[in-house]
């Protein structure tokens, strides 16, 4: 299923969303916790990425490891195949790391609608989960970048 998309690796196509997708959901999650005045015009934006970008970081690390089992069947081996297991655990944890911010997003989203506030939830509450928030966007960003860079230093390095 993850395999080919119209006879492409699915992998090569996904995980261009995964590097738009996670940035976005990282700035707009930490721009709608830390600036209220934004909140009315982020809410949106903050909900339909925590729920799209988790989906796509988990199609990404899935196309990869049907990726990873293509290339093992062609005889994949030595320090191409340390360089991609590599990507592939950074990879497994940016799918982590993606689905927590998604889900303080949405709890933070939860904490400052009008509707929570009916249920009279602690005013310490949001700042905790803004700081969260900028924690794990802070993780999701660095390894955003470090499967990234770990992929492309193994399609770039002349081994693949």
């Amino acid at each position: 299923m993850f395999r080919e998309i119209s006879g492409l690796p699915g992998h090569v196509l996904v995980i261009h969303a995964v590097v738009v997708l996670v940035p976005l959901l990282a700035l707009a999650s930490v721009a709608y916790g830390v600036l209220p005045r934004w909140r009315s015009r982020l809410d949106w934006a903050v909900a339909g990425l925590a729920v799209v970008t988790p989906i796509a970081t988990f199609v990404a690390k899935e196309s990869g490891e049907a990726f990873e089992e293509a290339l093992r069947q062609r005889g994949l081996g030595g320090e191409l195949l340390r360089k991609i297991e590599e990507h592939s655990e950074y990879g497994s944890t940016l799918l982590w790391f993606t689905i927590g911010l998604a889900v303080a997003a949405l709890l933070l989203l939860l904490v400052t609608s009008g509707l929570a506030r009916v249920r009279a939830l602690p005013r310490w509450l949001a700042p905790v989960l803004t700081g969260v928030v900028i924690v794990l966007a802070a993780f999701a960003l660095v390894y955003v970048y470090q499967t990234g860079d770990t992929g492309a230093q193994a399609v770039w390095s002349g081994t693949l």
